[in-house]
């Protein structure tokens, strides 16, 4: 169906994201070159993959060119029906990697960020040193950063 941020307009239609390309470099041993995610990405593309979770662009120079070659390519490549992935890059809530982020992946038609706060109360106490209000002000604050750059989704 038409791709809307945030809403699926037909109920029984399931949207696949896939975060091979980010969480599967987490295993040992797994690290792939810029161009070895940009073909995996070309293979998610023809499969169909609605949602490409494509890198974390602030971890490394090789994952920010790899995020920015795959929303450059596969970000905009429109498939006969209109098919075009969303491509995500994922940063901690803050503004450098945000604005990371935000490099690697505003070339795609679909650029996503995916931010990501700990919020669990030990983490939110030991880690942050912040309130569950102060997390939660931070979260907001880092959306809004991200929508000032142009992220609508």
């Amino acid at each position: 169906p038409h791709y809307i941020p945030n809403h699926i307009p037909d109920p029984s239609y399931v949207r696949i994201l896939d975060t091979t390309l980010r969480d599967g470099e987490q295993s040992p041993g797994a690290a792939m070159t810029p161009h070895q995610k940009l073909d995996i990405a070309r293979q998610l593309w023809k499969l169909g993959v609605d949602v490409i979770e494509a890198g974390f662009p602030c971890s490394s120079e090789n994952d920010f060119n790899a995020v920015k070659m795959i929303s450059e390519e596969v970000g905009n490549h429109v498939g006969v029906d209109g098919y075009v992935p969303v491509i995500i890059g994922v940063a901690r809530c803050n503004e450098k990697d945000i604005q990371i982020a935000w490099d690697a992946i505003k070339h795609a038609k679909r650029p996503r960020i995916s931010t990501f706060i700990a919020t669990s109360p030990i983490h939110m106490e030991h880690k942050l040193k912040k309130t569950k209000e102060e997390v939660l002000e931070i979260a907001c604050r880092m959306v809004r950063f991200a929508r000032s750059l142009g992220c609508d989704d």
